[in-house]
């Protein structure tokens, strides 16, 4: 099913969740064993990350270094198959712009409908480590509305290179990203909107907010949201801090501050233990409050630990 008719069709808030593909050379079954617990509440659907190249120097025997492209983390669309055939959960597999070419990712996607996944998230993607600026791809997208305007596309049966056009439709149904604390590359927050409001003219069906840990900023995302005109689902993404270096890691990685009073219990903690302990009750506290507003469905980004999430879970499903 489509992630809008899950939330259409739903009496409740929902919960999902994403996972990461395994590391190159990690096995599926650890991933599958870690996450099934999570399987308890009923997720209507896993989202798997997709993660785009990155840069290595290799040192060659005369001293000189060759720049060497690597995907640390492939199988995205074999872990999508791999999911859905032994959880029977609708798997929504991440497209980036960034790494792929126009050509590529109509062959993702003719994958991707081959199997059966009926719902993909759109996204730029973030420059590779090695690089400050994104940079697409030679005849790639430099924008998520562009990509899911391809998606649509082909939802209307037009492909590439195709002189006709009553190709196969496809039927996907497309999310895409929101910042509640606005993207990190936008000036302002209204400007973040206007981009918002592009890739839903071209089609996108539902949000998946940044991970935030102060739901007014939420509220006040979703207010703004809709006096732009913009009337689709709005999912909040969730997740708990289980380390003592997330506390600094995740600010800068994200760009996203915390609440006072959270950063009060996490001054407190000494271990991560403590640390995780901390982020599970504020996490629930805001999970609380969001199914009390009336929030469509919660979704938890887990790294691929099901641990803490599960504790959460426990407490709101």
């Amino acid at each position: 099913m489509k992630i809008t008719e899950f939330i259409s069709q739903a009496d409740k808030t929902l919960f999902s969740f994403e996972i990461l593909p395994p590391l190159k050379g990690q096995s599926l079954k650890d991933l599958c064993e870690g996450i099934e617990p999570l399987m308890e509440f009923n997720p209507p659907f896993v989202d798997v990350t997709y993660h785009r190249e990155e840069f290595i120097y290799k040192k060659h025997p005369n001293g000189l270094l060759e720049k060497v492209s690597t995907k640390k983390r492939p199988g995205t669309v074999g872990i999508c198959a791999a999911i859905m055939n032994r959880f029977h959960v609708d798997a929504v597999p991440h497209l980036l712009c960034g790494g792929f070419s126009k050509e590529e990712t109509e062959n993702a996607l003719i994958d991707l409908n081959f199997i059966g996944v009926q719902n993909v998230l759109a996204l730029r993607g973030d420059a590779p480590k090695s690089e400050n600026k994104f940079i697409p791809e030679p005849d790639g997208h430099s924008y998520t509305k562009d990509l899911v305007s391809q998606i649509v596309g082909m939802n209307h049966g037009k492909y590439l290179h195709e002189e006709t056009e009553t190709g196969f439709q496809t039927d996907f149904c497309v999310g895409v990203a929101g910042y509640p604390e606005k993207h990190f590359e936008a000036p302002s927050l209204k400007f973040d909107l206007k981009h918002l409001k592009a890739k839903v003219d071209a089609g996108a069906e539902y949000i998946v907010t940044q991970m935030f840990f102060d739901n007014q900023k939420y509220f006040e995302f979703v207010k703004k949201v809709r006096e732009a005109g913009i009337t689709i689902p709005i999912i909040p993404g969730l997740k708990p801090i289980t380390t003592l270096g997330q506390i600094t890691m995740l600010p800068r990685t994200f760009f996203l501050d915390f609440p006072d009073a959270l950063m009060d219990d996490l001054e407190k903690c000494k271990t991560n233990a403590e640390v995780k302990q901390v982020g599970i009750e504020w996490a629930i506290l805001q999970s609380k409050e969001l199914v009390a507003a009336g929030t469509p469905c919660l979704h938890y980004y887990t790294m691929s630990k099901a641990d803490a999430t599960y504790k959460i879970a426990k407490e709101i499903f």
